[in-house]
């Protein structure tokens, strides 16, 4: 009797193993946001053997995937054009791969408050990461207000996936959908939520925003360990902290725990906003960034995704004073070198005192730059203006240099007390620098008393040094060197 008993309880745990309720990891969800007129990815883990019915409210149509000896299974759906009504959508796990009947189906899902609309991933270090709640002793500029308002703001939801390291990629992730509201908006990402909100309101469509950023982290920490382990300069580690720890400098740790994870969720683009953690090796940041950019959309599989890049601020890095400028010189060009891509000029969104703050507070302008980049370049709006005057060329002229820029159709604000210029002769010494506008020329003249037959000259080119000439909309010009030393 005994033996019969054991072995009855062993037939029963061996059936309840293998008839798992079908399952989904947080990132599909009630209050996701899918992206509209395509085909989206939704998977999760379900009884081996087992098919899998997905029904959503929007079209009404039965789709279906098996799953397989693991469990696993990943099916799509299409989605229709976007709007703002709440959707559900009902998965069931169905036995033997029958029909969907109530002696059937094994277990179910009802998913809730589905948007369609747009969804982007936003990631990078901390200043991506940095709440609209702000950071300890550095709140964000107008949050009480923003975070007041955010309630009004149904269009838009975010998910945040939580610092979560690994030495190998991983299949799943936390991370679920919030809604706006005071609660929920404080903790989302301040400049993904701005440029969410820029999107949502010129699209009039919603938006969804998936944050995915590791304060401190490299842009080694992003990448997989077959192309981090090549490189001379970095060294993979081969176990896993005891304490659970990891080190935000970590290679491959954000790469396998948290981007890995999301490789399914359909988007439409990537922002990035990252680079301090690499002040100092400004010589390999452009060729890793496009690399990265590469197998990201490889892991994706979605083609050529727009890739938004933010320069990263001014701060006092130490050192001779222009680490950070030649960092962001290197994230400069990645970005001309990367299809489909772009990259925001942050020069002008720091104050005097922010000089050895390495999270400046105006976030609101770098989400709405990259929105901007976004809506002409990605969505077809021409009529906003998303690029400041760039360097093209240089001409000396007597004691002065002229200085020829592209994007300059609009011309140049303001016409005098221009600052942040810095001129050099032969001796390649760097004295500050008067510049003016010259009108119908559309070129700026640089000159000083110092330097009587100039060769260069700098604009903005050293850790921290804020300029204010324009174009377009008061758009900043991007900080350049004339020279290679």
């Amino acid at each position: 009797m005994r033996k019969f008993f054991v072995a009855s309880l062993l037939w029963a745990l061996a059936l309840m193993q293998s008839q798992a309720e079908i399952r989904l990891p947080e990132i599909i969800g009630d209050n996701m946001v899918l992206q509209q007129q395509t085909s989206v990815n939704i998977w999760g883990t379900a009884t081996p053997g087992s098919t899998i019915l997905a029904v959503p409210q929007w079209n009404g149509k039965a789709y279906t995937c098996p799953a397989d000896a693991d469990g696993h299974w990943i099916i799509s759906i299409d989605t229709p054009v976007a709007g703002l009504e709440p959707q559900t959508l009902e998965i069931s796990e169905i036995r033997d791969g029958k029909k969907a009947t109530s002696k059937n189906i094994i277990s179910s899902i009802r998913l809730e408050n589905i948007l369609i609309g747009e969804v982007w991933l936003c990631s990078g270090q901390s200043n991506m990461e940095m709440p609209l709640a702000g950071f300890w002793d550095c709140p964000v500029e107008d949050s009480a207000g923003e975070i007041a308002l955010s309630g009004r703001m149904t269009g838009i939801r975010m998910a945040t996936i939580p610092k979560t390291g690994a030495l190998v990629p991983q299949n799943e992730v936390d991370g679920a959908w919030k809604t706006c509201s005071p609660e929920n908006t404080a903790w989302f990402s301040a400049a993904g939520y701005h440029f969410g909100r820029m999107l949502h309101e010129v699209l009039e469509i919603p938006v969804g925003i998936i944050n995915c950023s590791w304060g401190g982290s490299t842009l080694e920490g992003w990448l997989p360990y077959g192309v981090a382990a090549g490189y001379d300069d970095i060294e993979c580690i081969a176990e896993a902290p005891e304490d659970g720890r990891w080190n935000a400098h970590t290679p491959c740790a954000m790469y396998n725990g948290m981007l890995y994870p999301l490789r399914n969720y359909t988007v439409k683009g990537f922002c990035w906003y990252q680079g301090e953690s690499n002040v100092g090796r400004h010589d390999t940041y452009a060729e890793r960034l496009q690399t990265m950019v590469s197998i990201w959309r490889e892991l994706w599989g979605q083609g050529e995704l727009p890739f938004y890049i933010v320069e990263i601020a001014p701060y006092l890095y130490g050192g001779d004073g222009t680490s950070g400028a030649r960092l962001r010189e290197a994230q400069f060009k990645a970005a001309r070198g990367i299809p489909s891509s772009g990259i925001v000029c942050t020069n002008d969104l720091v104050y005097p005192y922010e000089d050895v703050q390495i999270h400046p507070c105006r976030k609101k302008e770098v989400g709405q730059r990259l929105a901007y980049l976004a809506l002409n370049r990605t969505y077809g709006y021409a009529g906003i203006e998303c690029e400041g005057p760039v360097y093209r060329e240089m001409k000396p002229e007597g004691d002065e240099i002229l200085l020829f820029f592209d994007n300059d159709a609009s011309g140049f604000s303001p016409w005098h007390d221009i600052t942040g210029f810095e001129i050099a002769g032969e001796d390649r010494i760097f004295h500050p620098a008067e510049a003016r506008v010259i009108p119908g020329k559309k070129c700026v003249a640089v000159k000083s008393s110092e330097v009587q037959s100039p060769v260069a000259v700098r604009y903005c080119f050293r850790d921290f040094c804020p300029g204010n000439l324009t174009g377009a909309r008061n758009l900043p010009v991007y900080p350049f060197r004339t020279d290679n030393w």
